[in-house]
């Protein structure tokens, strides 16, 4: 794991995220154990630990500067990315991870556990289908869905002044031509990922009802 550690640390250096060896061991725990559990689970079809390192925990923190609020939901989490690198680093932040599939939430409910998160919790369903006893400040999804449906799907999950953060690969011109919400396009640099990233961040979502 020394490669992964170096590769991690130094994408951090350039992220300006700054990481206690704390930190460093419990990312490096997680890849271990998506690593351990892909081989039943089929988790995520990137299979070489300097590769998750690259495009699961870089990728996932290259946003935390833009992460906002107390109450994050995580919406798709997979393997729970983002939000299990984004927890690590925001301790004193509520995330809420969900996924439809059952072996997917199996395997972040024990990475929670192993890893001591005491600031995730899991959902297992469909994202329509969830109720919450008070709305989220931020709502995240990786390659999720296009924008007109990620907004349909989760508008009631959203607090008044909640944003929306849509992590994206190239800029979805297609997308925006018939988008109405108000949005922001942040490209994203993740260290060692040639492929283009974007982060369309959407606020000012007005609730149903």
């Amino acid at each position: 794991m020394e490669k992964c550690r170096t590769i991690m640390q130094q994408g951090l250096q350039e992220l300006n995220i700054e990481a206690d060896e704390k930190k460093i061991e419990l990312l490096l725990a997680f890849i271990k154990l998506i690593e351990k559990w892909n081989k039943a689970y089929n988790l995520t079809a990137v299979r070489n630990r300097e590769d998750m390192v690259r495009l699961h925990i870089l990728d996932s923190l290259a946003i935390l500067p833009f992460v906002k609020g107390d109450r994050i939901a995580d919406i798709g989490t997979g393997a729970g990315l983002p939000g299990i690198p984004l927890a690590v680093f925001l301790p004193n932040v509520k995330f809420t991870l969900v996924d439809s599939n059952s072996k997917k939430t199996r395997f972040v409910q024990q990475a929670i556990l192993e890893l001591k998160l005491d600031n995730v919790s899991v959902m297992h369903n469909r994202v329509e289908k969830i109720h919450v006893d008070a709305p989220f400040s931020s709502v995240i999804m990786r390659a999720f869905s296009n924008l007109q449906e990620i907004i349909a799907l989760t508008r009631h999950l959203i607090s008044n002044q909640g944003i929306v953060l849509a992590m994206k690969g190239q800029k979805p011109t297609e997308e925006l031509t018939s988008f109405s919400e108000q949005y922001t396009i942040i490209p994203i640099i993740v260290p060692g990922v040639e492929a283009e990233r974007c982060l369309i961040r959407i606020e000012g979502i007005i609730q149903n009802g």
